[in-house]
């Protein structure tokens, strides 16, 4: 039987649906934060399953049993997971960085499920914390894993993400194609740490055009500037879309094929708050080559 764990589970009934579909033990819920579209959900959960071990780092978090320490590595079934605290959108916020234990998997696969500190192609907002607490959280802490490591971040904010982006570095071409591909793929979960570097504002806060766009060389004002600027939706003029549009998809409540509330586990396809199961080589591996990327 595959041991599986739940990550942020807003929709505790579809990872209930597909753990039933195919077989594998619950045993963990990893929770990134307290906020109730990702932590909700641990009570159904623990209800259902009285014997979870709930991870987290904030005593908001419902049912939590278990605190993890920064840079602490556990198990889940076959998987090696590693508790980071990333500090800002909220002051308990965590990221969980996961690899396959498996030594016969030659490619290693790896992952890191983000809930709202690195988003694709943007961040969260600093309801708890400062500029600096971001900086440290995505430079010092995600933007030093590697950078293959495949991102799931807890929202598909990422066609909004991109048109802010494209007002503050317009001429950068990955940018606008990445914005381009997003406007035609409602699901875009994942994309990497190397990516991110590419076309993410927020870890790009030292490039010179990112840096003359806000008038400041200082990383953690630049950072500031660029958050104030996207919470206030400032209208910047910008030939590559409107800071108007709605959000793309909202918190990804949709089908379990690229849904952060579905299951993980076997042969699913781009999701993040379900089960994790078995080998990071069975959903981060073959299907997720068969994904196009920009």
């Amino acid at each position: 039987m595959s041991i599986a764990a739940a990550v942020d589970p807003a929709e505790p009934q579809k990872v209930m649906s597909y753990l039933a579909q195919t077989g594998a033990k619950l045993t963990s819920v990893l929770t990134t934060h307290h906020h109730h579209k990702h932590s909700y959900g641990n009570i159904e959960l623990v209800h259902t399953k009285p014997n979870l071990a709930v991870y987290g780092a904030d005593a908001r978090i419902p049912e939590l049993n278990y605190v993890c320490k920064h840079n602490e590595e556990f198990t889940v079934g076959t998987l090696k997971v590693r508790s980071f605290h990333t500090p800002c959108h909220t002051k308990g916020h965590v990221c969980y960085y996961v690899r396959d234990g498996n030594e016969m998997n030659e490619e290693l696969e790896k992952a890191v499920f983000t809930g709202d500190t690195l988003l694709i192609g943007g961040c969260g907002k600093f309801k708890e914390g400062e500029a600096k607490d971001m900086y440290n959280a995505l430079y010092n802490v995600l933007g030093r894993l590697p950078k293959d490591t495949k991102v799931y971040c807890g929202h598909e904010y990422t066609l909004s993400n991109l048109q802010f982006a494209s007002t503050i570095d317009p001429n950068n071409q990955i940018l606008l194609k990445k914005l381009a591909w997003s406007r035609v793929n409602p699901c875009t979960v994942p994309s990497t740490i190397g990516e991110e570097f590419e076309y993410n504002p927020f870890l790009r806060v030292s490039e010179p055009s990112i840096q003359h766009f806000t008038s400041n060389t200082d990383p953690y004002e630049v950072m500031r500037i660029l958050r104030s600027w996207a919470d206030n939706g400032s209208q910047l003029n910008s030939p590559n879309g409107s800071l108007n549009s709605p959000i793309n998809g909202g918190q990804l409540n949709g089908s379990l094929n690229g849904s952060l509330n579905g299951t993980l586990n076997g042969t699913l396809n781009g999701t993040m708050n379900g089960a994790v199961n078995g080998h990071l080589e069975s959903y981060f591996g073959t299907s997720m080559k068969k994904r196009k990327q920009v």
